[in-house]
């Protein structure tokens, strides 16, 4: 019990400047947390993505649709085994604040597809019989205080008009990673009005989400889609689901990358502090180490007293960094709404945050750790007084 006394004591001896020492590793700490937090929320949909489903589009871009009657032809390649057409919809709903992702889905075979969205049977009945109706996650309906049974108004961007739909049902996630934050309405609804409204834009969808019995026939099922479409005037890419969710990813590569630099600056600006503390103190108790070592303490002894005390500040500014860490993701997450809906704190992420403060603390105590524990002891006492 003497050695974490001594540690303690040795640490707060200087209280200021511990204090300062241990705030900037709560602000270091709490911010590589953070960065790390929305490095995690921009892969969470990828990371979340099954490898029994494939997504077909158009080769060309989303932006351009692909032919309704292609679903048959998909359901009748070997090793599928389930086809969904799903469009965006991209309403509004009572201001463009109140952002959130929209589909229009082939309910019954996109529910199939999707069996992480767990609905009580009662709901999902009344939603396949209400082509009128829609679903939505429990995040988003916790967000707008809706119930089942509550009128929702959206209005039209992509597709013009005032939609008025009654929900049906609220789906839980099966897995952490699981979207709530979506609204799902009937594609049948959607291509009906587009008969009478549009009829050149009718019985079109922006992709197909495709069902395959082995997961390791992903990239064979893909090459038989796209080569039953090729040289047609709608060609389509077929990629895994994970594959077509980093595609988003990959237009902020740029910017994540930045991220993960500055996430990473962040913590070598602070060991640069924590080993300036470090050598400041190594060398005021100079005198105290060489008379130590004149009493017969091994210079592992004067090592171990450095490095414990480098590591206990980082433990305690470790700790208080990630302990503010859970507040400041509640925060921002509420703030940015539906725009990164897993933008919450990750176990990987604290074990990097701890990990981190080791590193910072070792390394900060490495250089001071050795050179006193080397130092002459004679030399060391003529400093005494």
């Amino acid at each position: 019990m003497l050695l974490p006394r001594l540690l303690l004591r040795n640490a707060f001896r200087h209280r200021l400047r511990t204090s300062l020492t241990i705030v900037g590793l709560v602000a270091a700490i709490c911010a590589f947390g953070l960065l790390r937090t929305l490095i995690g929320a921009w892969y969470a949909s990828a990371d979340a993505s099954s490898s029994t489903r494939l997504v077909t589009r158009n080769a060309v871009s989303l932006t351009f649709s692909l032919p309704l009657s292609y679903a048959p032809r998909i359901r009748a390649v070997e090793g599928v085994n389930e086809v969904s057409a799903a469009a965006w919809f991209g309403g509004i709903y009572q201001s463009e604040r109140n952002f959130f992702p929209q589909f229009a889905v082939q309910a019954d075979s996109y529910l199939r597809l999707y069996p992480e969205y767990v609905l009580p049977a009662e709901q999902k009945a009344a939603f396949l019989k209400d082509r009128q109706g829609v679903i939505v996650g429990r995040k988003l309906a916790e967000r707008f205080g809706w119930k089942v049974g509550d009128s929702i108004a959206l209005r039209g961007t992509i597709f013009p008009g005032t939609w008025t739909f009654t929900l049906r049902g609220i789906w839980h996630g099966a897995q952490a990673g699981t979207d709530e934050s979506q609204l799902l309405l009937h594609y049948e609804l959607l291509n009906e009005s587009l008969r009478l409204r549009a009829p050149g834009r009718a019985d079109n969808t922006g992709i197909f989400y495709v069902g395959i019995d082995r997961p390791d026939d992903a990239a064979l099922v893909a090459r038989r889609i796209d080569s039953l479409f090729a040289n047609s005037l709608a060609e389509t890419k077929t990629e895994a689901e994970q594959a077509f969710q980093l595609s988003f990813v990959a237009m902020s590569s740029a910017l994540l990358a930045a991220i993960q630099a500055v996430s990473v600056i962040v913590i070598l600006i602070v060991m640069a502090v924590m080993a300036n503390t470090m050598m400041m103190t190594a060398r005021e108790r100079l005198p105290e180490y060489a008379t130590l070592r004149a009493l017969g303490f091994r210079p592992g002894f004067i090592a171990t007293l450095i490095m414990g005390e480098s590591l206990l500040v980082a433990a305690l500014g470790a700790g208080l960094g990630m302990a503010l860490t859970w507040p400041a993701v509640d925060l921002i997450a509420s703030a940015l709404g539906n725009y990164l809906p897993h933008f919450r704190i990750a176990p990987a992420t604290q074990l990097q945050q701890a990990l981190a403060a080791l590193v910072v603390g070792a390394v900060a105590a490495a250089w001071p750790a050795w050179q006193m524990s080397r130092s002459d002891i004679v030399q060391g006492l003529r400093h005494v007084g």
